[in-house]
């Protein structure tokens, strides 16, 4: 049965959802204030049960942890930030590192949904310097796989888990870096971030440029 209103209903707004297009029974394209688009029920948007494409959620969960006494001088402690950024890139597709996190099956565990979890579990060992480590990467944030590593251990361990395959060798990343002298963040940065094929970006030569003379 087609919605017969579908046509009148197309630019209303329910919370921070517009509804932009008609999909099939009684399904909607909305798009969201921060910019995510999602197919939600025209019920759900109407009773007020789905109000966002999610993000208020993600910060309803922010704004009820910060009343825990974790803000110094009006502004959130750095172990509430590490907290509120994990959640950020796990449940937020709008995140810019959604995609390397919870795009890719990584979560944070049920219990450290709420902060006052999270520190009790973590926060003893917690000292200015260090950043949280997940041991497994491929596993997700639980207190079993999670731990505190100073920023030279964290990048070390990446590079050592870093394998890729070129040529019919499998090899760490850091090594093909060696090999071929290119720089490891060059590498990094042209596979993962720039998206360049495996062979492309263990052979193209970085560029070299020449420094501006200084004028007097």
């Amino acid at each position: 049965m087609v919605d017969e209103n579908k046509i009148d209903l197309i630019g209303q707004k329910f919370g921070r959802l517009i509804i932009v297009k008609y999909i099939e029974k009684y399904r909607y394209l909305c798009q969201c204030d921060c910019g995510n688009k999602k197919i939600i029920r025209i019920y759900d948007l109407k009773s007020g049960h789905t109000k966002s494409c999610g993000c208020l959620n993600v910060e309803k969960i922010i704004h009820r942890s910060i009343k825990h006494g974790h803000q110094r001088n009006r502004k959130a402690t750095k172990i509430y930030n590490v907290w509120a950024a994990i959640i950020q890139r796990c449940t937020n597709a709008n995140d810019k590192h959604y995609k390397n996190y919870g795009g890719r099956g990584i979560t944070i565990c049920k219990r450290w949904r709420k902060f006052e979890n999270f520190n009790e579990d973590m926060g003893k060992g917690w000292k200015r310097g260090l950043t949280i480590e997940r041991k497994n990467n491929e596993k997700g944030y639980y207190p079993d796989n999670c731990e505190w590593v100073t920023q030279k251990e964290q990048n070390r361990n990446r590079r050592n888990n870093l394998l890729i395959t070129c040529f019919g060798k499998t090899k760490l990343l850091i090594k093909w870096s060696e090999e071929t002298g290119i720089p490891y963040g060059t590498l990094r940065r042209r596979i993962f971030e720039h998206y360049w094929s495996i062979e492309k970006a263990l052979t193209m030569p970085v560029k070299k440029y020449k420094k501006r003379a200084k004028i007097r």
